[in-house]
């Protein structure tokens, strides 16, 4: 775009489809009913995809399809209006009012729908709203502010702690689908394969979306295979991106914990560059910075080893870090589209994440590993252990182009996707002891990489009521696995990872191709029928057909009834087809190396391991929403969803079975490959969901001298096994080891089953604050093997509250205090079993996991808009 003259901004205006030989050009400018100018207002040509978006001075710029049309202008907290135009100029005043008139784009391929008129439940969440959360990545921020997703910081679980598993209504990482403005966002490159919630599994590495870059979410809480394809078995996230923003905004931020510890510093820039007639290119700059923070519990001896000595005394926490891990990344995110002609208009975005860490593993005393042969000691200092660090360098990238135009009579829209994420693993502040004084202390330990190209072809078209889609999508997918330096895996490898040897190394790809089509037909004004039909295609494991029904009722002028059945499914993925690896783990109260053998070797196939094959679901919703008055809204959804033949990563097999019988097929594996335990992937479960999602909403509050809102989100979920674990008849015996008691509550109860968010929100002349309480409900690990010893973490509240100013037009101010009252989950009781917490090593759970333990943390911000 050098070539092209850079001119003065204009205004914000998002061409969703705009094209029309006779479409005529409507401009204006919506305001509050004061004439303060609304920015993000969406402005839709009824009936059509043809769209726009407000800037932060409320103007807006769109060419019409046809003349006369109608425009519909929504936003968040305010009352839609509908007017009827011809072209020229024209100015729009919206009251404050309902939240759930908002249009979104999620949840139908054929045209956008207010969250009123949607027969599927979809949350619209504002940048704005993500932000006061005060929390410092999109995962975050999310789950404080939407109750049934989760997700939480992990901690000593090598790379897990640098992305931490979110999942969706209790489901999983792999079952929530992520998009990008409406396009499939690629899977990051890692397994989840520690002892985290989520084990197993594969997902979006959310925090390589820039909060900076986002204009909203959109959350759409239904199964949404049958028009978005695999993993949207819990629901679809769309995260649409900021579009042609008048004001350049500069973000800076700065916090730390009561503690002291886990500072952390952000800048981030927003401009967006003219060019052409109506082209624009909306960029975001940002870069963050974290510490890491210390939780560790100080148990003054180690009762994992049985030690109890002057070292133990004299080092009380037993040198561990337990807590956040340190991370610097930065972002560059793009936006663009520019209008060929009134029939065609281009469009590009993405961007590429860049992000160190580093996490630690646990502490080597000198009881354990007796000697470092100088190398990691000062001179002249005794030797006293030491803690390897485990440093990620991870690259996420996204790439769409496309094009928008006029298909005969139908709208259509072509385009192309690349995604790629990759993790390379560096193992610092350790030896390999079977290399003495040869050793290295950094080992490059091999990373991951995965990638997709994605094309779409989309076309729509409405027939008075009735509104069609169709479209075609083809995915090449690719997982790649390097290997580490010979030292780094050579006779046990290093202290804390052995890296990944030459046989972990590969590079598989497969390929699939889909096909869908929808229906929306509104009987009438009040009653809507639609459907959606996908098959799919993979090249390694076969086919899919998925469906969809759903139905809206308007009940008067303030209910809607809605229900929802669909059928999904989940292609296993590529890593879980071809992940091997050794990893170091405590087990038994020994430390061994346990070893992961991929669904296609000769290994796993001996024991009798069919192949992966899709998982499938049905999904069960129905709901209504009750528009009491225009500032006071409720709406309540249940949900059924049945997952069969779920992909499990199994427990740990060893040479001796549930009974304590040896299985001789399983010794030699172990003997051969000089290990003490295996796993591996396998479909063997049946899982059912159900739950209760319910909202209030009430705004616009006359309250002293100013306005005060009130919300409240509640989700209620629970989740059980159906059925019998499903193993190969080599491994009959080996039920409990394959999916024990342990691992089943990393499905039944890793995640809170009850969480309510309550919060107000204040606002007078420039000044505004808010207070949230998030609750979280309690969480249950169970014992492998002895119920006796399982816990039971109880439900906790956690109170943000959220202070703003603003100066003037360019000046801004905010201060944050989460978790206002310092609130810790329960500390671990292990009832005598001493690998629960590690000897003593864990104050705070890990295995299941409600909110963290960082406690109160402050921070403050200053925004400019120029």
């Amino acid at each position: 775009m050098k070539n092209l003259s850079i001119r003065s901004t204009l205004g914000l205006f998002l061409f969703l489809c705009s094209f029309s030989l006779l479409g005529q050009v409507v401009k204006g400018k919506v305001t509050d009913t004061s004439g303060e100018p609304l920015p993000g207002v969406n402005v839709v040509e009824k009936g059509t995809s043809n769209g726009t978006s407000t800037n932060l001075e409320g103007e807006f710029n769109l060419n019409l399809k046809s003349s006369p049309s109608i425009l519909v202008f929504s936003s968040i907290g305010f009352n839609v209006v509908e007017k009827k135009v011809s072209g020229g100029v024209l100015n729009v005043v919206l009251e404050e009012g309902n939240v759930l008139d908002e249009v979104v784009l999620t949840g139908n391929r054929s045209k956008p729908r207010t969250i009123l008129d949607s027969a599927v439940p979809i949350d619209n969440i504002s940048v704005r709203e993500l932000q006061s959360t005060g929390q410092n990545n999109i995962d975050q921020m999310l789950t404080y502010a939407v109750p049934s997703y989760n997700a939480s910081n992990q901690t000593v679980s090598d790379a897990t702690a640098h992305f931490d598993p979110a999942d969706l209504r209790g489901l999983g990482p792999s079952r929530t689908l992520v998009l990008v403005n409406g396009k499939r966002k690629n899977q990051s490159a890692l397994v989840y394969v520690n002892d985290t919630p989520g084990k197993g599994e594969v997902g979006t590495d959310m925090k390589s979306i820039p909060t900076a870059a986002i204009e909203r979410v959109e959350v759409l809480r239904d199964g949404a295979s049958a028009q978005y394809g695999s993993d949207a078995v819990a629901g679809v996230v769309n995260i649409i991106l900021k579009k042609n923003i008048k004001n350049t905004e500069v973000n800076v931020s700065s916090g730390i914990t009561k503690e002291g510890d886990g500072f952390n510093a952000g800048a981030n820039v927003n401009h967006t560059f003219t060019f052409g007639e109506g082209g624009f290119l909306n960029a975001t700059l940002s870069g963050y910075h974290q510490d890491y923070t210390d939780r560790a519990g100080e148990p003054g001896r180690d009762d994992l080893f049985g030690v109890d000595n002057e070292w133990t005394r004299e080092n009380p926490d037993l040198g561990m870090i337990i807590g956040q891990p340190q991370m610097t990344k930065g972002d560059l995110y793009l936006n663009t589209e520019y209008p060929l002609s009134e029939n065609t208009t281009l469009y590009a975005f993405g961007g590429m994440d860049y992000r160190l860490g580093k996490s630690f593993a646990l502490y080597r005393p000198p009881y354990w590993i007796t000697d470092d042969f100088g190398l990691l000691t000062p001179d002249g200092q005794d030797y006293n252990g030491f803690q390897p660090t485990f440093e990620t360098d991870i690259i996420d990238v996204l790439f769409t182009g496309g094009v928008k135009f006029k298909l005969g009579e139908f709208d259509a829209d072509a385009s192309a996707t690349y995604g790629g994420n990759t993790v390379d693993y560096t193992i610092g502040n350790t030896i390999n002891p079977s290399l003495g004084a040869a050793s290295p202390i950094v080992f490059n330990a091999g990373g991951y990489g995965f990638s997709n190209i994605v094309g779409n072809f989309d076309v729509s078209r409405s027939f008075g009521k009735v509104s069609v889609g169709f479209g075609l999508e083809g995915r090449q997918e690719q997982f790649d696995v390097e290997a580490g330096e010979e030292a780094s895996y050579v006779d046990g490898g290093a202290q804390s990872f052995p890296g990944l040897q030459p046989g972990n190394a590969l590079s598989e790809t497969r390929t699939n191709i889909g096909a869908y089509s929808t229906l929306d037909w509104d009987i009438t004004e009040k009653f809507l029928i639609g459907g959606a039909i996908r098959y799919e295609n993979y090249s390694d494991f076969g086919d899919n057909f998925s469906w969809k029904l759903n139905s809206r009722l308007k009940v008067g002028e303030a209910g809607v009834l809605r229900a929802s059945y669909s059928t999904g499914f989940r292609a296993p993925s590529l890593h879980q087809v071809y992940l091997s690896n050794v990893q170091t783990l405590v087990s038994n109260q020994t430390i061994s190396n346990q070893g992961t053998f991929n669904n296609v070797s000769p290994v796993v196939k001996s024991l009798g391991v069919k192949p992966l094959f899709a998982e499938t679901s049905n999904n069960i919703s129905a709901g209504l929403t009750v528009k009491a008055s225009s500032d006071f809204t409720i709406s309540l959804d249940y949900y059924h969803v049945t997952v069969d033949d779920r992909v499990l990563f199994t427990g740990e097999i060893g040479a001796t079975d549930d009974f304590g019988n040896t299985n001789a097929a399983v010794e030699e594996i172990l003997d051969n490959n000089d290990i003490t335990s295996l796993k591996f992937f396998i479909n063997a479960v049946n899982t059912i969901t159900q739950g209760f999602d319910y909202t209030m909403r009430y705004r616009n509050i006359d309250f002293a001298a100013g306005k005060l809102a009130l919300n409240m989100a509640l989700n209620i979920n629970r989740t059980k096994l159906e059925g019998e674990v499903d193993t190969p008849e080599s491994l009959e015996n080996y039920k409990n080891k394959i999916f024990n008691r342990k691992e089943q509550s990393r499905i039944t109860s890793s995640r809170p089953n009850t969480k309510l968010l309550f919060g107000a929100n204040y606002e007078v002349g420039n000044f505004t604050t808010s207070l949230n309480n998030t609750y979280f409900g309690e969480v249950t690990w169970q014992h492998a093997s002895d119920p006796s010893k399982d816990q039971t973490f109880s439900g906790k509240t956690v109170t943000d509250l959220a202070l703003g100013y603003k100066f003037s037009e360019v000046i801004s101010a905010n201060v944050m205090i989460n978790n206002l009252f310092d609130v810790y989950p329960d500390e671990i009781d292990t009832k005598g079993d001493v690998v629960t917490d590690l000897g003593g090593r864990f104050k705070y759970p890990w295995e299941v996991n409600q909110f963290g333990f960082n406690g109160m943390t402050f921070k403050a911000g200053l925004t400019f808009r120029f």
